[in-house]
């Protein structure tokens, strides 16, 4: 069975991005050969990448100009985009899909046997983490209080509670946390 998992990576005030979309100059602080070998095993071991719009229409303007291997696997995997406003998603491999995102997520998982990755996609991520359809949380944490932005994890979300998997320091000082759902939140 397919696992979904989030993969952020985060200030460690909790911002995933600044104050306007793609906001993201504390990603360059955190990357390094490091996150760039368990982005090409990560991709390798995807089935999928699920997007929520705001998310799609940046990832699909950068990486469809992209060189390198990582580009490779993003424009070779197929993709899923979860909107009800777009109308076409012309992405090479991508599947738009305009109803219930966790309903189909839940189909997708019974199906396969690699893994499904969500990144960015907040809205869409508040969905799957309401809905209890997460496998796996992966919180990479960049050395950097931001101050402003837009928080990963919303305020007056329920309650969820998570076990440490692993944890892993970076060269460049950033950490990638691993969590699962607890039994509790069943």
């Amino acid at each position: 069975m397919r696992k979904l998992i989030m993969w952020n990576v985060i200030t460690l005030d909790g911002y995933f991005e600044g104050a306007k979309n793609w906001d993201l100059p504390f990603h360059e602080v955190v990357w390094g050969k490091e996150l760039e070998d368990l982005s090409l095993e990560q991709l390798q071991s995807a089935d999928y990448l699920v997007f929520g719009r705001v998310t799609y229409e940046g990832m699909v303007e950068y990486w469809k100009k992209a060189e390198g291997e990582i580009a490779d696997l993003m424009n070779s995997i197929p993709k899923i985009v979860f909107s009800t406003t777009l109308k076409t998603a012309d992405w090479n491999n991508t599947t738009l899909i305009n109803k219930n995102a966790s309903a189909e997520i839940k189909k997708l998982k019974a199906e396969g046997v690699k893994d499904m990755y969500v990144f960015g996609s907040a809205n869409l991520s508040e969905t799957f983490i309401n809905d209890n359809v997460f496998d796996e949380y992966r919180i990479g944490i960049a050395p950097v209080i931001l101050g402003n932005g837009r928080p990963l994890f919303k305020q007056g979300n329920p309650t969820k509670t998570l076990s440490l998997v692993s944890t892993r320091q970076l060269a460049t000082g950033g950490v990638i946390l691993k969590y699962i759902p607890s039994k509790t939140n069943s």
